[in-house]
């Protein structure tokens, strides 16, 4: 696995950390607001029946060797669609009733891996802003139910790789996302034979090798949050 930290980075909103895996760098932050989807209005009783977590990805014009356009894509919109998926199942949305907080992921520089990058810092900066809403004394319930990180796995040229820059994920015969919660669950896995086929005992080996780096990570998430 590259060398990975997280480390707190000031900015207005109520979590903010930036991740670093190898040379791929993500400011991850969580922003507060007290408006939920309409979606979650109950039309009964006009309350949210719970809060929100979502999230919103992109990579600025910086981040790539070639200048990255602004605007949305559609693999941005996957990317934050998959994000929201896996912080919406490292917390009880029940316990935090009416709240509803975004993690926006600036990828500020891209060397392979920024998505699984993201879900792992952002998860960090959702940490902290829920630390402060309950240190506010806004959530009399703690909502987090454990820590969530993701991690690329590949097999390049017939050897399985954990963590994959761009150099080894553009060569992959066999590229996989994966993202899992502290009690080793698995919450996605996305998995492609970008040039071959793969057995059932390589796709085994590929999610223990996935396992193992999770569990690392996870190991440094909560040093980041203390």
């Amino acid at each position: 696995m590259r060398p990975t930290t997280i480390k707190r980075y000031r900015t207005r909103a109520a979590g903010s950390v930036v991740i670093a895996q190898g040379d791929t760098r993500v400011l991850c932050t969580a922003s507060v607001a007290d408006d939920v989807p309409h979606f979650l209005i109950d039309k009964t009783t006009g309350e949210p029946k719970h809060g929100w977590v979502t999230a919103e990805y992109s990579m600025l014009p910086g981040s790539t060797p070639d200048r990255k356009r602004r605007g949305p894509d559609g693999r941005s919109t996957e990317i934050q669609r998959l994000i929201g998926r896996s912080l919406r199942a490292a917390v009880d949305l029940d316990k935090m009733p009416g709240i509803a907080i975004t993690c926006d992921c600036d990828v500020l520089m891209a060397d392979g891996g920024t998505r699984t990058a993201a879900i792992t810092g952002a998860f960090v900066a959702l940490a902290q802003a829920i630390g402060r809403l309950r240190r506010q004394g806004v959530l009399k319930r703690n909502p987090i139910l454990g820590p969530v990180a993701a991690i690329s796995v590949g097999i390049v040229d017939g050897v399985p790789r954990l963590d994959l820059d761009y150099p080894l994920d553009s060569s992959a015969d066999v590229d996989m996302n994966v993202v899992m919660n502290h009690k080793g669950e698995f919450i996605e896995v996305q998995g492609t034979g970008e040039k071959t086929t793969f057995s059932r005992e390589q796709l085994d080996v590929l999610l223990k090798l996935a396992a193992t780096g999770i569990r690392k990570l996870i190991r440094v998430q909560r040093a980041a949050i203390g």
